[in-house]
């Protein structure tokens, strides 16, 4: 399959300019078995080739952030059964679930950064490496504090995600970023709901074998493994950029002073941090993604404790629950694609603030519905929403700055897991939570957030509501990052013309 940005009938994008000076020092893309731009940026999406760097870029991003999805939602699945061994009480539970989205906030922010200094490959398999040994540790817990420590430390892969979201947006064009983000960010994230089918069916079967209270100490020890092999494939088979990797494409350049390279990123990371489009993506972040890890975390137990299901079912309902990001986020990062093509920026805001807007309505929905097969179906199409403004807002993330793109997609990372804490913290603590309540309000807390989207605005492309402003060519901070590295890196040629990638 191949995806390619396009205006109408056109044809594929090809690149008509020469490259940059920028680009004089690197290898020529003339032989790239994709089309590309002049960054070496892949023009069309292929999920299904391995035949360039781009396409191997994008499968080891998106199975390494699985795994780490599933290590972290290899967890709530078995909690009744861990509640029972170590005579956990709800507040516990509850406190441990906000300790696995704590951690991945500090990580988060950290990940950004990390990812402009080493690059996204690197960057991932460290962090898989060094938190693997927390989701081993799962086995070893003996009270309610080492629990909410393992907790903590497992959640801090979740910053996997920055990683793969920098990773893309390195390996392909704009016409495309938003699809490929979508798609690796939604694949990667089934791992949740995969680990809410497995674990339950893992621990039964060893169950057979070796008493209960070791057999779901021994289950943990398959999503470890798997992290660290997703790891090694990373470091062997990924590469930075569509040339080379980040650390060897350094070495071929001329390095400047010590002192400049740190102003560079102080530069770099205060262009990010003062930026208050991204503050605004975090916010809404929060309330897509972060919406969606709240509901990970506790449907399972939602539908077990108010329907009476056996473990086994809870945990297939909630597998089903994010499993859609399979098809959800990436229809969420199309939808941008599509929308911005024929209606620039404005049409991405647009398509973000609705699809968000709906999500919050069919999540207060959901905490209404008292009947079974009525709560799964409501789920279902909420599921849809919630997932595609998760794609739909990393169709906005990549052009709000090139320069400072790790340190926004850090924040808006973090975000997500900012509003996963806020919403567990306000609405899912305690010991005498009603879930049915606590599930209405996060939805009106959702579709009061998507009011922010009006906010937006590029002064080159416009906002929701209004469009360019007539001296953004010398003003927009976006514009000037967007161009700063390449004179015409924003823009492709679309049959024999130049137009904004929006």
């Amino acid at each position: 399959m191949t995806i390619g940005g396009g205006h109408g009938d056109s044809e594929v994008l090809t690149v008509m300019e020469p490259p940059s000076q920028r680009n004089t020092e690197t290898p020529s893309f003339q032989n790239a078995t994709v089309p590309v731009d002049s960054s070496g940026r892949a023009t069309v999406f292929r999920p299904f080739s391995l035949s360039s760097p781009h396409s191997r870029a994008f499968h080891l991003a998106w199975l390494s952030l699985f795994s780490c999805f599933f290590s972290t939602f290899s967890i709530p699945p078995l909690i009744p059964v861990i509640s029972s061994d170590l005579g956990l009480s709800a507040s516990a539970v509850s406190a441990a679930g906000t300790a696995s989205f704590a951690g991945s906030i500090f990580s988060r922010l950290a990940m950004g950064p990390l990812c402009d200094l080493i690059g996204p490959r690197t960057s991932s398999a460290i962090l898989s490496l060094l938190t693997a040994p927390a989701i081993l540790s799962t086995a070893l817990v003996s009270s309610p504090t080492s629990f909410v420590l393992v907790r903590f430390f497992v959640g801090f892969s979740l910053a996997n995600f920055v990683a793969n979201q920098y990773w893309m947006s390195s390996m392909f064009s704009g016409n495309v970023v938003g699809l490929a983000n979508g798609v690796s960010a939604g694949w990667a994230n089934v791992g949740a709901g995969v680990s809410q089918l497995l674990m339950p069916i893992l621990y039964t079967t060893i169950a057979e074998f070796l008493p209960r209270d070791v057999s779901w100490r021994v289950s943990f020890v398959f999503p470890a493994v798997f992290q660290v092999i997703t790891a090694v494939l990373v470091l062997l088979y990924g590469q930075d950029t569509p040339d080379s990797n980040r650390k060897a494409s350094n070495r071929n350049k001329d390095r400047t002073p010590v002192e400049e390279e740190h102003s560079s990123f102080v530069r770099i990371l205060l262009d990010g941090l003062g930026d208050y489009r991204a503050w605004i993506l975090a916010l809404l972040y929060g309330y897509s993604f972060g919406v969606e890890l709240t509901t990970d975390n506790m449907i399972a137990g939602y539908f077990y404790e108010r329907f009476g299901v056996n473990l086994e079912a809870a945990g297939t309902i909630a597998a089903s629950f994010a499993i859609s990001n399979v098809a959800s986020r990436p229809a969420g990062g199309m939808v941008s694609d599509v929308l911005g093509k024929r209606y620039g920026m404005r049409g991405r805001l647009w398509g973000l603030w609705i699809v968000q807007s709906v999500a919050g309505l069919l999540c207060l929905l959901l905490g209404r519905v008292n009947s079974l097969w009525g709560s799964i179906a409501v789920m279902w199409v909420f599921s849809v929403f919630v997932q595609a403004a998760s794609g739909l807002i990393f169709g906005v993330v990549p052009f709000v700055s090139k320069r400072s793109l790790g340190v926004v997609a850090g924040m808006t990372g973090s975000g997500g897991t900012v509003g996963a804490v806020v919403t567990q913290v306000l609405l899912f603590s305690g010991d005498n939570v009603r879930k049915q309540r606590s599930i209405s309000l996060m939805g009106l807390m959702t579709f009061v957030a998507s009011l922010s989207v009006t906010l937006i605005y590029f002064p080159r492309w416009g906002g929701i509501f209004c469009g360019p402003s007539s001296s953004s060519a010398s003003d927009d901070c976006s514009q000037r990052l967007l161009g700063d590295e390449e004179e015409d890196d924003d823009k492709v040629v679309i049959s024999g013309r130049l137009r904004p990638v929006c």
